[in-house]
Formats: structure tokens, C-alpha cells, sequence
């Protein structure tokens, strides 16, 4: 491995870097010619050592270039006599930068040569041998010595601030010159300026370099410009050893924020108010008004409108947006408005917003019209909600009325709408009647009440004038214009006479109960002279005798009846009325009216007592009905006539007009009576007078005919028939069979009370019940007794009598006969025919369709309907319930036919068996007794069809070939397993290799015929291909074999199904095969192999390949393994024994699960396979310097024995200079106990800190060797505790020993390490 070091920065050679091959020759190299560097042309040998892969670690600088090896380093032919310290040749390489160089080799096979590392000279530091090493190959890897450099290092750009979030902002890119992870760029956002909160993550940058904007812009409420540092990192290499990651030096992106017009404008001010005359010429400058862009970096133009007014027509804007007048102004309207006028100001921009629609803003402006005397005094009629205009008004007021009273009804107001003293005016009286009034005010300002009063009442005599005239005058202060109203005034007159009747008795007669309103009198009337409401008269009955029963009209004097009802002669036959009569002035005068009363028909006949009359059947009735009548007697409003009304039975009876005598025309018959009634009878006999009209009466006589025991009873029907079901036990009830009915026409119940009784064959079978279903009604429920069941195959009908009698014993009794029928049942459940449940077999995926089986049921019972009906389908796969898949691939009609109902969804992988659970209905059956069968299974069985093609378990395609040790038929490849999840043949899956080719690494392709060949196993329904050679590799090839694996079923119908992958196998030199050591045998590294792989894994990153696990053989390793293996990058390149090394010690969570696994040594395999001879050789010698060793220890402790005594004697003076030396004159370190060495240079190899070095003595004793003379204080050493602790770090120390010595322990056995 050829490195380089220059100045303070590092940089590593590119992956395509050069190859020199070595050979033996007879002549000294020496620089330059014929393409080659120091080598003889005519220098050729065999080729002696594997190139390796040569890792070259880097740390790379911003703007550093890394230096190249001249293109004519390619291939150095050396001899093999060359002598050692002989030049070799030369490193040449140049830089760039004329940064100083520093050259260096380094592998497996360095050790050959040395290298001046400031000049590049290359000397044989170990001999030749042609017939060991023929060539040796130097590849040049590359490393992580380049930073990513940004291909453009000016970066700006421009946004919208509308623009969505998510949108690209920009793109960037950014290039590594490295390969692998060390070239795969990420980027980031160092810092955004400004940096706010908001702003830091306001932009997000992708993988692939996309700047996109992760938030909301602003031009007006957030920055107009950002800054964004960028920064570009790759994924991390190996530069020196060491993991590192390169990145770029920042730069940084501007991006500015166009404004966009996604604002309304806004006005300057937040109101605006003005005032102006309302006598102002149009045209008149206002107000102006203005309005800016609220997209500030836009600033759009304004256009203004007036949107809104209170006065529309009154004021205009212009483009200037100064508001003028337009109309003729008149502040006396703005009244109600507090003198303003309010204006919407709209201004708009000149061009649409982002969405195309109008940007702009409204505001109110508040202008006032101030006042100018414009306006006279006006008269207004306010009698109504709104005034109106108006210069008549009308008053009235009573003659000779009070100074200063107010004439009524005057709704005069006077207004002049100007303000202050252009609103006040005098008011003054004139007119022919002025001097007999006045006004009210004199003086006002803007409008007020006008009132006339009465100034000398003696001029005012409705007698003398009932009309009078005045005028009132309103006079404007200021100008002296006025207006004039005429005001009406009309006198009313006062009451001073009282009103009299023509005569002071009235006569008078009337019928009683004469109707409400009835005319007593009409002609009887009081007068009065006064006029108006004076003379107006008010009509009323005072109070007293038949005040109550009268009443008289108060406008017109008429009395008439007021209440009817009390207006009776038989309680009153005379009534004296006093009726008076009043003006409007409330003066009266009355006069007196008597009443006499005309008898008239008013009352009905009375009736005394009343008549509940009792008789036996065929009795006689005779009974007399009394009655008076309260009219006036001996006439014919007093005089009864006796008749008898109409009635279901009146024809039975008969009544004297005159006397009142009732009489039965005939026998009486309870059983005639309707039942309802009880045997009662209820006459109407009527009583009237002669009277006109005609009043009557009506009496009720109830004549109760008492029943006697004279009636049979009789059955409803002679012959009665009955059906009863076979098998109709009573359980827990009787079953009623059938109702006779029976009646007895007696009308009591002592006497038609009916009792059943049952006789005939078979009667003992039945029970008859009776009961009472009305008066003289009774029925006879046949039933079977709970213990007796009737059999229809035994006896199927019987003939039975029923008797119904009366409980006098004397009386005689009636039949009927009764026939009864015993109905067969449908009782017995049907059957499934076992023979049709035998199962079926079924081919998946459509191959089958329609009818596949026929379940039979079958019923005993007669006039039996069956039907099959589904219960259940049970899927199962291999005897596993698979759940609800299968329930709707099969159906199954009424008639037991099982259909493919889904023949396309039917699928052997998901499942091979469907159970059919079905079972016989009986629809007839009677619903006490089970209508199903015991349920069937229909086993389905699915055959499987050769519908799944193989495929793999895995997508690795990726694995090594160990070329230089794969022999024939070694196995170099298990290909990832394959399944067919088809069953049997169908199933079984079939390796073959279809073609292979060969890659090399300049991506020449080759195609290779019986390199390889596949064998197939199967475990556990998986099929494994294993790739096996057919015939040895060639060493001298170097790159990937792309071999295409078909597995193909092998179906025993219909075609058979594949399925392909390319495999890429890499070779792998024999010389990347390592060794791992293990303290377990080859069963419990087996046992844990999986662990291990997984390990090595996570420390290298790699696929770990195991060749070989074997048990050392030798009797001193006996109980330890070795693991042989190699490991691999999906590039095809492998790692060496010192990269694997420095991979796992950098990996202390790997190296711990290793350490655990009992993992003690790594090494290669030539280091640990060494002959022998050569073991044998360096056991001898080890164990002879390990005598060697023993004799100088034995005769250092006899020499320290000696010195022991005088050791003592020199501490005791040593601890008294002590005491007398001051504190903080020791060293800060830890010294040494026994020497003066401090712990830091003790034993570098322990790498241990200061604090956690632990020393134990060479003795075991307890004197003062073991108390360190240059450490003669009050501390003390605890052996046994300090001897567990060394122990303890030693044991981690051996292992890391061994791990970090393993490379240069390979050539132990043959002495050469």
C-alpha cells in the first residue's frame, strides 16, 4: 500500500490509481524509461505476490488538491539477487498545491521494502525469492480525501412572497471527486439571515439539494431579503485509519422577496371630518383624502369613489381625491342627522390584485354644513304625527270664559329651521276680534307652541256672536320677514234650563212574560229649550218597584220588558215606575208609570208522586195519575187532558183523558220483555192543559212483571262435529276440543240457569266444563284431560251426547249430539341420506363450475315439505381454521343442490378443505314438535392447480467466490431460498443455471459455458439451490460472475412455472481469508454462529462469508476452534486482516459481544497454518528462553535478599528526611512504587490512566521491598486488593493485546516476529 504525506493536510489516491508488478531480474533498477520507474526493460519473472486492497486514509481541506502519481508508474520489474538495502525504485508523485510530500507503503508485504519518506526512494529491506513471490500487485483505493465543492459559489435568486409553502426556492449541487459513501454529498442550512424565530426554519434543503420554503412569506410584515448559509458534507469515510467526514466551505444564497399585490391599500389617516355653508357654490373644495398601496414594494396608483352618502347627489370626488360640492346644500335637512353628511370614500388601486379582483378600501368622512339665515318663520298643523304647513287654524272655547284661558283644539306651531338668533321670532295678535284675546309667546327661537288666550271674557257671548276671527303675525328677528295665520274661534254655549214631562201619571199594560225588549210605551217624552249638549236628554228609570224588570231607552224615552222571566203575573200582578229625564247640564225632571200585568199560558201541569207498579206474569194493572195545574183557574189554561205516549209496550196499555186511570189491556209475558230491562216496563203518560199554547207533562210509570220458571233450554245446534290432533297432550293444560252453546228464554237466573252433562262410547275421555256467558246463556267447553292423548292410527272419531237441564228438579232437559274427529301430525323430524354426504373433491381457480353434489332429505310424516338448508362453512388450511374465506365459493339450494357458487375465488394455498355444515328442514311441521334434522357435514376437498410460481425468500445477490481455493465440486454459493406455495409436484421447485457471465473491472463481458452448476435440497417446503463448480477458476481473473438461477416447478399437468435471479458473485483473493481464534470448541461456535456473524457485521459493514469452522488439533490449543471467513463489500471488494482489525477495536459494542463469544486471536490463514517443523522449532526455543528467564530471576531475588537488611536501614533515614521535607515538593504523578518512573512511562502498552495503573511486587513477601523508596510518605499499598484489580485489568488488556499484536503474531511460528 503506497501512502502519501504532504505538508499539514492530508489526501488520499483515487480508486483508479496504478498497479505495479514486480519482477525478478539481473540488473539494478534505475529511474524512468520505456514507460517503467527505475526498472530494466528486459527484467521480466513470474509474478510472486496478490495485489491487495490498499486503503489510503485521508483528511481532507477546503481548496486543497490532493496529490497524483505520475502516469508512468506502472509496472517495476526487480531481480530477485537484488540486495537488500539496494534502491528498488522510486515513488514520484506531484502536487498541486507545492504543498511538501511525504511517501510511505504500508500491507502485508511492506516489510520487503523501506521508503525515505521525504524523497520517495524505495530500498530492498528483505531478500527476493522468485520461486516464493513472482509478482506483486499495488492497487490504490480510494479514500475520503476530498471535500464536496460547490459548482457554483454564486447563488441569488428571487421569490414571490405568495409563494406555497412546499414550493422550490432554489437548487444547488455540490460534487465529492470521492467514491462510495465518502462521495455521497448532504446538505444543510447553517443559518438563515436574519435570524429570527420565525425565519429559522422558514426554508428547508432536500437531498438532492432543492431549497424549498418551509413557512409563510411577507414582504411587509417579515424581511424583504434573506440570507441562507449553505453548507455540503459527504456521508463519511476512512481517511488514516480513522472514520471522517469532509465537508465544504459554506456559501451562502440570497434570496430577495418580490412584493406582490395581495394587499388592500390603506388611507393615511385613520378619520377625516371638514366643514363647509350650506349656502356653498357647487364645485366648492371640501376635503381631500388620501390613500396608499399597502403593498409597499408595489405602490400602485389610486382611483377614488364616493361609495356611499347619507345625501347622495350633494358632494363628488376626483381623481385627486379632494371631495367638492356637487348640489345644493341645506343644513335645515340635516336635523335629525346632527348637521353632518357621511360619505363612504372608496379608494381603489389602479391594477387587480394577485386573485383579479379589485384592491381597495372604504372610509366614512364626516362633513358638516354649518347655518345661514335662509328662512322666514313658518306656521305648522301639528295635530297630527307630522306637521304640516298651514296659515288657517280652528279653536273653540265656552262663551264667558276665565281670563287667559287657552282656546282648545289650536294646533298652531310656529318654526324657522335657522340657528341661533337667525332661528328667533316675535309674535303678535291682530284681526277684527284681537281685543278680545291674546298670544302666547311673543318671543321664540326655532319653533314653539302658539296659544289664543282669553283676554276679556265679557266680549266673548255665544248669544252675541258664536264665531270669531283673529290673525297672528310671526316676525324673523334678524331680517324682519313674517308670516301670517287667521285662527277661527268658535264659542260653544252653557246648559241653563232643566227639562219637564207633559204629565206626571202614565197607565200602561202589558202581557206577562212578555218577550226582552217588548214596547211598554214610545210616545212619553220630556222637553228642554237649551241647544247643543244642553238641551240634549238623557232617559232612566229610578230605582224601586220593577226597576229591574223594565228598562227604558236613554236617547228616545221607550220603555221596554228587561227580563222576562221575572215579568209574572202569579207573582206579581202591578208595578209603579218613576221615569226620569236629564240634560247634558245635569238638570232633571220625572214623571210616574203604572204598570198593570195580562194573564197568559205559562204553566205547565204538576204531577204528584210517582208510580212503581210490581206484577206477576199474566197479572192485572190499574193505577190513577194525579196532577194539578197553577194558571188562573176555570179557564183553559187550567183544565188537564191524561194520554199515554208512545213506547215499545204502550200498545199493551191504555190511560182516561179525564180521570187519569191506567189500565192493562191484556195478559202480561215476562219472556216477551227484552232481557235488558229486567222484566220492567216504563209508560209515558202525558198531562196538558187547554191553554194557548198548549203546555204539558210527562209522568214515568214503571210496571215490573216478576218471572216465573216457564221456559226449557235449547241448544244452539242439534249436531255438533269437532277436530282434535292426534298426539294434543294436555302438558300443563287442558286442549279444548270443541263449545257447545245452550239458552233458556227465562229471565232470571233461579230460573234459567243451565248445567251440561256428557254420555256416550268414549266419553270418559273428555271433559265437559260449563260456564255462564249471559243471563238464560251458558256454553260447554269439551276438553281432553291433561293425562289422556288421543291416536288417530287407534281411533279416529267420536259420538258423544250433551245434556242441558234446568236446577228445578221437576223440569225436563235437552240434548245434542257431538261428533268428534282425531286429525293426524306432522310430529316426526325428516333425516339426511348419509349416503349423500359423502365427500367431494373440487379443483381450484375456475377449473370447476356448477352442480358438484345433492344432499337428500327424507320425512316419514305425510304431506311433509322439505328443504336443505346451509348452516355453517368451516375453512381450514392443513387443519387450521383459515377463518370466513371460503364462505362464499359453495351455495346450496332448497333442494340439497350444492352449486360453485365463486369458482374463480376458490384457492388451495389459503385453503384446501370447505365443511358444508347443512341440515333438513320440514316447513309442515307442527310447530310443538322438531322440525330440523341433526346437522350433516359435505366435506369439500380443494385440489390444488399449478397456479403459484416459485419465488425467492431473499434479494441478496450479492456474494464472494473464493476463486484460489474452489475446487471441483466445492459448494461456492447457496443460492436464497425458494417456495412454491403450490402442493406435490405443483410444488416442488427445480434449480437450473441459464447463463453466465463474466464482468471484469473495466466492464468487458464475457458469457461462460460449465463454470458452474446447481444442485437442489428441500427442508421444511423451502428448496435450496446450491451453486457448485464444475470446473476450477481462473486465479488471474478479477471481477464479477453474474450467474441466472431459474427455479421451475414441476407440474404433472399443464405447463410448468419459474422464477429467475441474477446472482453477482465477486472473487475474492485467497488472501483476504481470515482466521478468528476461539477459547470454545467448533460445536459452541456453531452454536453461536449466527451471534458472531451479526457482530462482525455491525464492526465491519460488510457480508461476513464463513468458509470454515474446525477445532485446533493441536494438544496445546485442545478445547479452542478457529473460524475461517472472509468479508466482503457489495462492490466485491474484501477487507484485510489490519482493516479488520482496526474495524472491530473501533467497535467496542461488537468487540464486547466478540470478546464474549470467546474470540481471543485474529491472524490470516498462511500466519496460523505454518508447517510443523516450524512450530515444533519455536516451541523449543520458547521454552529455553522461558529456563533462561527462570535462572535470572532466581539469582535477581538471591541478590535482593542480600540487600534487604541495608534497603531497610536507607528507608528509616529516607522517612526522616521526609518528615522534613515540605508539602508540595513531589512530582504531581503517581510514582512507581520501587523505582523512579512515574506511571505515564511505566508501560505505555497498558494504555491505562495515571490513577488506574496497579502494580503488584515481584515478591510475595512483606518487608519493604514493596514500599517504593522514592515514595516514602504516609500511603500504603493493599496488595491483595491491588493483585484482584491487576488481574481484572490485565485479563481485558491480554484480550485487546491480542487483537491489537494479532497481524504481527502471523509469522510467530517460523521466527520471523
Amino acid at each position: 500500500q503506497v501512502w502519501g504525506n504532504w505538508g499539514k493536510d492530508h489526501s488520499g489516491l483515487k480508486g483508479e490509481g496504478w498497479c505495479w508488478n514486480f519482477r525478478a531480474g539481473g540488473d539494478r533498477p534505475s529511474a524512468g524509461g520505456g514507460g517503467q520507474t527505475g526498472v530494466p526493460p528486459d527484467v521480466m519473472a513470474r509474478p510472486w505476490l496478490s495485489c491487495l486492497l490498499l486503503p489510503a486514509l485521508v483528511v481532507t481541506v477546503a481548496a486543497n488538491v490532493a496529490p497524483m502519481f505520475l502516469s508512468n508508474m506502472t509496472t517495476v520489474n526487480l531481480p530477485e539477487d537484488l540486495p537488500v538495502g539496494a534502491e528498488a525504485f522510486w515513488l514520484m508523485a506531484e502536487d498541486l498545491d507545492q504543498d511538501p510530500l511525504t511517501y510511505g507503503i504500508s500491507g502485508p508485504n511492506a516489510y520487503f521494502f523501506t521508503v525515505t519518506s521525504a524523497t520517495g526512494e524505495v530500498k530492498l529491506a528483505s531478500p527476493l525469492d522468485y520461486e516464493v513471490q513472482k509478482e506483486m500487485y499495488v492497487i490504490v483505493e480510494d479514500r475520503n480525501d476530498n471535500a464536496p465543492v460547490f459548482q457554483n459559489t454564486g447563488f441569488s435568486t428571487s421569490i414571490n412572497e405568495t409563494l406555497p409553502v412546499g414550493s422550490l426556492v432554489f437548487s444547488v449541487l455540490a460534487v465529492d471527486k470521492d467514491t462510495g459513501s465518502a462521495g455521497a454529498v448532504v446538505y444543510s442550512i447553517e443559518q438563515v439571515i436574519p435570524s429570527t424565530g420565525d425565519s429559522k426554519h422558514l426554508f428547508e434543503i432536500l437531498p438532492n439539494g432543492s431549497i424549498i420554503l418551509n413557512g409563510s412569506l411577507s414582504y411587509n410584515n417579515k424581511s424583504a431579503f434573506y440570507q441562507l448559509e449553505l453548507k455540503a458534507c459527504d456521508s463519511g469515510g476512512l481517511y488514516n485509519n480513522s472514520f471522517v467526514i469532509q465537508c465544504s466551505l459554506p456559501v451562502f444564497l440570497s434570496v430577495s422577496v418580490v412584493d406582490q399585490p395581495d394587499l388592500d391599500p390603506q388611507f393615511v389617516r385613520e378619520f377625516y371630518s371638514a366643514s363647509v355653508a350650506e349656502d356653498a357654490p357647487q364645485g366648492t373644495s371640501v376635503l381631500q383624502v388620501e390613500a396608499v398601496d399597502g403593498d409597499k414594494g408595489i405602490n400602485d396608483l389610486m382611483t377614488y369613489s364616493i361609495s356611499n352618502s347619507t345625501r347622495p347627489g350633494w358632494f363628488d370626488i376626483g381623481p385627486d381625491g379632494v371631495i367638492r360640492v356637487s348640489g345644493s346644500l341645506d343644513r335645515e335637512q340635516l336635523l335629525e342627522e346632527d348637521e353632518e353628511v357621511q360619505l363612504q370614500v372608496t379608494a381603489t388601486e389602479v391594477h387587480p390584485n394577485i386573485y383579479g379582483q379589485e384592491a381597495k378600501v372604504s372610509m366614512w368622512v364626516t362633513l358638516r354644513v354649518t347655518d345661514v339665515n335662509d328662512h322666514k318663520p313658518e306656521f305648522y298643523n301639528c295635530s297630527l304625527a307630522v306637521c304640516t304647513p298651514q296659515d288657517n287654524f280652528t279653536g273653540s272655547v265656552d262663551e264667558h270664559a276665565s281670563t287667559r284661558i287657552p282656546i282648545d283644539d289650536l294646533t298652531m306651531v310656529v318654526s324657522d329651521p335657522d340657528k341661533g338668533n337667525n332661528g328667533t321670532f316675535l309674535l303678535s295678535l291682530g284681526g277684527p276680534d284681537a281685543e278680545a284675546f291674546s298670544v302666547s309667546p311673543q318671543r321664540a327661537v326655532g319653533s314653539a307652541d302658539v296659544q289664543v288666550l282669553v283676554r276679556v271674557p265679557s266680549l266673548v257671548d255665544y248669544e252675541r256672536q258664536p264665531v270669531m276671527l283673529v290673525q297672528v303675525t310671526a316676525t324673523d328677528l334678524v331680517s324682519g320677514n313674517s308670516s301670517v295665520a287667521s285662527v277661527t274661534i268658535h264659542l260653544r254655549d252653557i246648559n241653563d234650563h232643566r227639562p219637564t214631562f207633559p204629565h206626571s201619571l202614565y197607565n200602561l199594560s202589558v202581557f206577562e212574560h212578555s218577550a226582552n225588549g217588548f214596547v211598554v210605551t214610545d210616545s212619553i217624552h220630556a222637553f228642554d229649550p237649551d241647544t247643543g249638549e244642553g238641551g240634549r236628554l238623557t232617559y232612566s228609570l229610578l230605582s224601586g218597584n220593577g226597576a229591574d224588570v223594565f228598562e227604558v231607552d236613554p236617547d228616545s224615552g221607550t220603555v221596554t220588558v228587561s227580563d222576562s222571566n221575572l215579568l209574572d203575573r202569579e207573582k206579581q200582578a202591578m208595578y209603579y215606575l218613576t221615569l226620569q229625564a236629564t240634560d247634558g247640564g245635569n238638570l232633571s225632571g220625572s214623571t210616574t208609570l203604572h204598570i198593570f200585568l195580562l194573564d197568559i199560558n205559562d204553566n205547565s201541569p204538576v204531577v204528584s208522586g210517582s208510580y212503581n207498579i210490581f206484577v206477576q206474569e199474566e197479572g192485572n194493572v190499574s193505577v190513577t195519575i194525579q196532577a194539578h195545574d197553577d194558571d188562573q183557574p176555570d179557564t183553559n189554561n187550567s183544565r188537564l187532558l191524561f194520554s199515554l205516549l208512545p213506547s215499545p209496550y204502550s200498545h199493551n196499555f191504555s190511560v182516561d183523558p179525564d180521570s187519569g186511570i191506567l189500565r192493562n189491556l191484556g195478559p202480561l209475558d215476562r219472556e216477551a220483555i227484552d232481557p235488558a230491562l229486567g222484566g220492567r216496563i216504563v209508560l209515558t203518560v202525558r198531562v196538558a192543559d187547554c191553554g194557548v199554547p198548549v203546555l204539558s207533562t210527562e209522568v214515568n210509570v214503571t210496571i215490573t212483571v216478576e218471572d216465573i220458571n216457564d221456559n226449557l233450554p235449547i241448544f244452539n245446534k242439534s249436531n255438533y262435529t269437532f277436530q282434535v290432533k292426534e298426539r294434543d297432550p294436555g302438558e300443563s293444560s287442558l286442549v279444548l276440543v270443541g263449545v257447545v252453546e245452550a239458552r233458556d228464554a227465562d229471565q232470571t237466573e233461579a230460573n234459567n240457569r243451565i248445567s251440561f252433562s256428557l254420555s256416550g262410547s268414549g266419553a270418559n275421555n273428555f271433559m265437559l266444563r260449563g260456564s255462564v256467558l249471559g243471563s238464560g246463556w251458558a256454553e260447554g267447553r269439551l276438553r281432553l284431560p291433561s293425562d289422556v292423548s288421543l291416536d288417530y292410527e287407534t281411533q279416529n272419531s267420536f259420538t258423544l251426547t250433551v245434556n242441558a237441564e234446568n236446577p228445578d228438579p221437576q223440569g225436563a232437559e235437552a240434548t245434542a249430539q257431538v261428533v268428534v274427529e282425531v286429525e293426524d301430525v306432522n310430529d316426526e323430524p325428516p333425516t339426511l341420506d348419509s349416503a349423500s354426504l359423502h365427500g367431494i373433491r373440487v379443483a381450484e381457480n375456475g377449473s370447476q363450475h356448477g352442480l358438484v353434489a345433492e344432499v337428500v332429505a327424507r320425512d316419514v310424516d305425510t304431506m311433509a315439505q322439505l328443504e336443505v338448508q346451509l348452516v355453517n362453512v368451516l375453512c381450514t388450511k392443513a387443519g387450521v381454521d383459515v377463518g370466513s374465506l371460503c364462505h362464499g365459493w359453495f351455495s346450496v339450494l332448497a333442494n340439497g343442490s350444492v352449486f360453485i357458487n365463486q369458482s374463480e375465488a376458490i384457492d388451495y394455498e389459503t385453503c384446501d378443505l370447505v365443511t358444508l355444515v347443512v341440515r333438513a328442514c320440514d316447513l309442515t311441521t307442527d310447530p310443538r314438535f322438531e322440525a330440523y334434522s341433526n346437522n350433516g357435514s359435505l366435506p369439500i376437498t380443494i385440489e390444488d392447480v399449478n397456479d403459484n410460481a416459485p419465488y425467492f425468500l431473499h434479494e441478496d445477490k450479492t456474494f464472494g467466490v473464493q476463486g484460489y481455493l474452489a475446487w471441483p465440486p466445492d459448494v461456492v454459493h447457496s443460492c436464497p431460498q425458494a417456495r412454491d406455495d403450490d402442493s406435490g409436484d405443483n410444488g416442488a421447485i427445480l434449480f437450473s443455471i441459464l447463463q453466465v457471465d463474466f464482468i471484469t473491472k473495466d466492464g468487458a463481458t464475457t458469457t461462460f459455458q460449465g463454470f458452474f452448476r446447481v444442485s437442489t435440497s428441500s427442508a421444511d417446503n423451502e428448496f435450496i439451490g446450491n451453486i457448485e463448480l464444475v470446473t476450477n477458476l481462473d486465479s488471474t481473473l478479477q471481477g464479477t460472475y453474474q450467474v441466472t438461477v431459474r427455479a421451475q416447478d414441476r407440474p404433472s399437468v399443464g405447463p410448468a412455472q419459474e422464477a429467475r435471479i441474477t446472482l453477482n458473485l465477486f472473487t475474492v483473493d485467497q488472501s483476504y481469508r481470515v482466521r478468528l481464534q476461539f477459547s470454545t470448541n467448533k460445536e459452541e461456535v456453531l452454536a453461536h454462529l449466527e451471534e458472531i456473524k451479526a457482530a462482525l457485521a455491525q464492526a465491519t459493514r460488510t457480508t461476513v462469508y464463513v468458509v470454515n469452522i474446525q477445532d485446533m488439533e493441536t494438544a496445546r490449543a485442545q478445547g479452542r476452534s478457529y473460524l475461517d471467513a472472509y468479508f466482503v463489500f457489495p462492490n466485491g471488494t474484501a477487507l484485510t486482516l489490519n482493516e479488520l482489525s482496526s474495524m472491530i477495536r473501533s467497535d467496542q459494542d461488537s468487540l464486547t459481544r466478540l470478546l464474549q463469544q470467546g474470540l481471543v486471536v485474529l491472524g490470516s490463514q498462511e500466519s496460523q497454518e505454518a508447517d510443523t517443523p516450524k512450530v515444533l522449532t519455536g516451541v523449543i526455543v520458547g521454552l529455553g528462553v522461558a529456563l533462561l528467564l527462570v535462572i535470572v530471576i532466581m539469582t535477581t531475588v538471591l541478590v535482593c535478599a542480600r540487600r534487604s537488611y541495608h534497603r531497610k536501614l536507607l528507608a528509616v533515614k529516607a522517612a526522616k528526611e521526609a518528615r522534613k521535607t515540605a508539602v508540595g515538593m513531589m512530582p504531581s504523578d503517581s510514582a512507581i512504587p520501587g523505582t523512579n518512573m512515574y506511571t505515564s512511562e511505566a508501560n505505555p502498552m497498558l494504555n491505562l490512566a495515571t490513577k488506574d495503573l496497579g502494580f503488584e511486587s515481584q515478591s510475595s513477601s512483606s518487608d519493604l521491598d514493596n514500599v517504593s523508596l522514592n515514595s516514602l510518605d504516609d500511603n500504603s499499598v493493599d496488595l491483595e486488593k491491588d493483585k484482584q484489580k491487576i488481574k481484572a485489568r490485565w485479563g481485558m488488556s491480554w484480550c485487546l493485546g491480542f487483537l491489537t499484536w494479532g497481524p504481527s503474531l502471523k509469522g510467530w511460528g517460523s521466527g520471523q516476529s
